[in-house]
């Protein structure tokens, strides 16, 4: 479980294949030294287990459905990507919960600097557009920004300074893609509501009269 605030940027010092999986191994600032073999860590995103670590460099590995799920599968050696350990129960949650598995891909479809801000529309897969909202939150690899308005298929989102500067968002152009994770809330209020229905095709007018959410005519 992670908070999409990103903690730092870690550079992409090998890329391993290994069959159909790979092998990523990362070189962490100096002043995380708290990560041990087995722990969890957000990297652009996915929650990735450690395999190995030797001083200030981690390995993870990629199994073939998250190199098919997501956009690690493009990362190359000498680039940065977002890193995040994984909540403490005593943490603060400055960001939104966030799980580290990936809905989809998603791609940038514009960017623009607006001063000390950058905007940027993202086209997210169709399948995840019923659980993102105007104003809620979402994490675009690994990174937890409101949305600031829904057009068709694309959101709009605006970056502030200390983001641009904590992640890899700047060096990001239109045609790049990322990860994309909605609110695990509003799909477990939707498994739920599927339950009291009965059903797997949610909740119609019928069922909000019949529990006493709106009058009946």
């Amino acid at each position: 479980m992670f908070t999409g605030i990103v903690e730092c940027k870690a550079k992409v010092v090998r890329v391993e294949s290994r069959g159909q999986a790979k092998r990523l191994a990362l070189e962490l600032p100096g002043d995380l030294t708290e990560i041990q073999l087995g722990d969890s860590i957000s990297v652009n995103g996915i929650c990735l287990t450690v395999s190995a670590r030797k001083g200030q460099t981690v390995e993870l590995d990629l199994s073939p459905e998250t190199l098919e799920r997501t956009a690690l599968s493009e990362v190359r050696e000498g680039e940065e990507v977002n890193t995040e350990r994984a909540l403490m129960l005593s943490d603060r949650l400055g960001g939104h919960i966030v799980t580290g598995h990936i809905d989809g891909i998603g791609v940038i479809t514009g960017k623009r600097e607006e001063k000390d801000f950058h905007r940027m529309r993202i086209r997210v897969p169709g399948s995840a557009l019923r659980y993102i909202v105007q104003k809620g939150s979402i994490a675009i690899d690994g990174i937890s920004l409101t949305v600031n308005d829904i057009v068709d298929q694309e959101i709009d989102l605006m970056i502030i300074p200390f983001t641009l500067q904590k992640t890899t968002l700047p060096q990001k152009k239109v045609g790049d893609r990322v990860n994309v994770e909605t609110d695990i809330l509003g799909k477990y209020i939707e498994k739920l509501m599927d339950r009291k229905a009965g059903k797997t095709g949610g909740v119609d007018l019928s069922f909000l009269a019949e529990h006493g959410y709106i009058k009946s005519e």
